[in-house]
C-alpha cells in the first residue's frame, strides 16, 4: 500500500501544473449542459494521451474511457462538465470568458479531477480489473445522467464512484 501511495503522490506532483492550467481553461471556457463539446474534445484528447480507449459523444457530448483488463470487473468514476447561466463577476484572471456563463458549482474542478484520476491511474497496471471514468454532460439540467445511461455506460459496473466538490470539508478529507 506503502508503493501506491508514494506512487499516487509522484504522480500528482507531476502532473499537478497541467492539471491547474486545464481547470482554468475549463473555467474561462464554460458550457451549458448539452452543448460541452470543446470541453469534450479537450477531455478526450488528454485521456487518449495517457493511454486510456475513449468513446466520444456518449449521452450527446459525454466521454467514456476505459483502462485495464477487458474481461474483468469494471469499477467506474463519473465527474461532470456542464457550466451554469450565470454572470461571472470574480475578477479571476482566468474568470469566464463567456458572458452569462460560469462554472459556479466546481464542474471545471470535477472535470479536472477526473483527468487527473486518469493521468495516474494510466501508470498503473490492471491485470485483472479495469477502471471507466465517465464524463457525464448536462448534470445541471438533470439530463446527462439519463442520456448516458440510455446507451449502456454503467455496463458491467460493479462499483460506481461519484465526484463532487465540498468547499466546507477541509483538505485530505472525504464525505460519503
Amino acid at each position: 500500500m506503502k508503493d501506491l501511495e508514494k506512487m499516487i503522490d509522484v504522480s500528482l506532483k507531476e502532473i499537478m501544473p497541467d492539471l491547474i492550467q486545464l481547470r482554468r481553461h475549463f473555467h474561462a471556457h464554460p458550457e451549458l449542459s448539452g452543448q460541452e463539446h470543446q470541453t469534450a474534445a479537450l477531455v478526450a484528447g488528454e485521456l487518449r494521451k495517457s493511454g486510456w480507449v475513449v468513446k466520444e459523444a456518449v449521452g450527446k457530448t459525454g466521454i467514456v474511457a476505459e483502462i485495464g483488463n477487458k474481461s474483468g470487473p469494471v469499477v467506474a468514476l463519473r465527474v461532470d462538465m456542464d457550466a451554469l447561466p450565470i454572470e461571472e463577476r470574480t475578477g479571476l484572471e482566468y474568470s469566464s470568458s463567456i458572458q452569462g456563463l460560469m462554472h459556479a458549482c466546481g464542474h471545471d474542478l470535477h472535470t479536472c479531477i477526473g483527468l487527473g484520476v486518469a493521468k495516474v491511474l494510466a501508470k498503473k497496471k490492471f491485470k485483472n480489473s479495469r477502471v471507466r471514468i465517465i464524463f457525464q454532460p448536462a448534470e445541471e439540467i438533470a439530463q446527462g445522467a439519463n442520456w448516458m445511461r440510455a446507451e449502456n455506460v454503467l455496463e458491467g459496473v460493479k462499483a460506481l464512484f461519484g465526484v463532487h466538490v465540498y468547499p466546507d470539508l477541509s483538505v485530505g478529507k472525504i464525505g460519503i
